[in-house]
């Protein structure tokens, strides 16, 4: 069930790295024996089975796609090294790696000219486009829908910058009546679009949002740590494909590739499209970028030691598989949205069930239905646990009740959020296991409203 064979490629990478340095003075790494590495790492092994399985297609819950096997053995390589992305004296190679492998993220957005690098994840890519916000911004306010992730509010709180919250829309997209209204009254540094929100895959209206800008002068940046890849995927709807098409002249962007990007986790990054704000980052060191007067990759990022193994990682997938559309990689991101797309259509046909709008990406939301929002979401919670049981792995959101309205019926409502099923169909596999899905979710389904009584 999990990979092994590439283990081989491995051994033979590992072979060539270790020819790289043979002209070294030999010596006994001071290390346990092999004996007892191979107990620990049982140990280790018997510990991780306590996991849902994460890489089955059947594990259709949270944002969890597995690496490529070549980003997880170019990983693992680079560890033999350890190389540290703050300084070109710790990894020289891999910044160089990471250089080039965030150059072709950008291109896909259209920057050739730009300033960007890798980070721990989505949250620090956007704490660092929010306190370059707050630098050129100071004493404004940062917006973001009320279905944005919710570490923008806590970042900004970390920054001391002022945040408030946009209602959203029947899509689960910011209310674009409400925006124009609160950036009218002013103070407004910062609006936060999201490209394929958590919950529900989401996207902000950002050419309604641009319009905006161009009249109020606030930045804007693109929350794309999710969604960020499906700019290369040939499948989408026409307001999504509208966001694609302009996201090119925001000012910063988020995108994650330990998401859609086929990397461990975590692996963020952040764009830039003013390579001027580089500026901001400047600060003195009397010990780290004296040993070349090429940049260093801390000169511009808040962190300060990366593991430059994710740069490795990331460098090995895309020459594997380019960022281009129509290529293998841009393939798969259309199969997952096509699964999302089958799997929200027998949903929304079968009377078992309560759907809220169409998916944008590959992510959708459903309940079973009930007479009411409490008692929907009671039996969401129960479908959750009887398709756990025959091997069906969902997640559990809760939504404002305004997304359901449309399909709500005589349901009382008597609950402002409602308790709901969502499935991240984000695994190219996923096409080919739609029905499977289908019978497994419609048969706990089943099972659960024959015992409501």
């Amino acid at each position: 069930m999990l990979d092994q064979e590439s283990l081989n490629a491995l051994r033979e990478a590992l072979r060539i790295l270790d020819a790289g340095f043979a002209k070294l003075p030999t010596y006994t790494p001071n290390a346990p024996r092999v004996e007892q590495i191979a107990e620990a790492l049982s140990a280790t092994a018997e510990r991780l089975k306590d996991n849902y399985p994460y890489f089955h297609p059947l594990y259709a819950g949270q944002m969890l796609k597995p690496p490529h096997p070549v980003a997880r053995m170019a990983y693992a390589l680079a560890m033999w090294i350890n190389p540290n992305n703050h300084a070109l004296d710790g990894g020289r190679a891999t910044s160089a790696m990471e250089k080039e492998a965030v150059a072709e993220i950008a291109a896909a957005f259209g920057w050739k000219n730009f300033l960007g690098h890798l980070c721990g994840g989505g949250t620090m890519a956007s704490l660092e486009a929010l306190w370059v916000a707050g630098q050129l911004q100071p004493g404004k306010k940062i917006l973001a829908s009320k279905q944005a992730h919710y570490t923008h509010q806590r970042i900004s709180g970390v920054l001391q910058l002022a945040f408030e919250s946009v209602p959203t829309d029947a899509l689960g997209r910011m209310d674009m009546e409400a925006l124009a209204k609160r950036v009218e009254r002013g103070n407004v540094g910062t609006v936060v679009a999201t490209v394929g929100t958590t919950a529900t895959g989401s996207m902000d209206p950002l050419p309604e949002i641009l319009e905006l800008r161009a009249k109020h002068g606030f930045r804007v940046h693109a929350d794309a740590a999710y969604g960020g890849y499906f700019i290369l995927a040939e499948n989408l709807g026409k307001d999504t494909r509208s966001t694609f098409e302009q996201i090119g002249i925001v000012d910063s962007i988020v995108i994650d590739p330990h998401k859609h990007g086929l990397q461990p986790y975590g692996c963020g990054c952040v764009l830039f499209r003013d390579p001027g704000v580089g500026r901001l980052y400047k600060h003195n060191s009397p010990y780290t970028y004296f040993s070349s007067a090429e940049l260093h990759l801390g000169e511009i990022s808040l962190e300060c030691s990366r593991p430059g193994a994710a740069a490795a990682a990331l460098w090995a997938t895309q020459r594997l598989l380019p960022l281009k559309k129509g290529g293998e990689f841009a393939r798969g991101l259309e199969q997952g949205r096509k699964s999302a797309l089958a799997l929200f259509e027998k949903v929304k046909a079968d009377s078992q069930f309560l759907t809220a709008f169409a998916p944008e990406l590959d992510i959708l939301v459903f309940a079973p239905r009930g007479n009411s929002v409490s008692e929907t979401s009671t039996l969401s919670r129960k479908v959750f646990e009887a398709a756990a049981k025959r091997g069906l792995h969902l997640a559990v959101a809760e939504l404002p009740i305004h997304f359901w309205e449309n399909n709500l019926g005589g349901m009382k409502r008597d609950r402002e959020r409602l308790t709901c099923l969502r499935s991240v169909l984000m695994k190219p596999e996923h096409l080919e296991w739609v029905e499977r899905i289908w019978e497994l979710l419609s048969a706990a389904t089943a099972e659960v409203l024959a015992l409501r009584t």
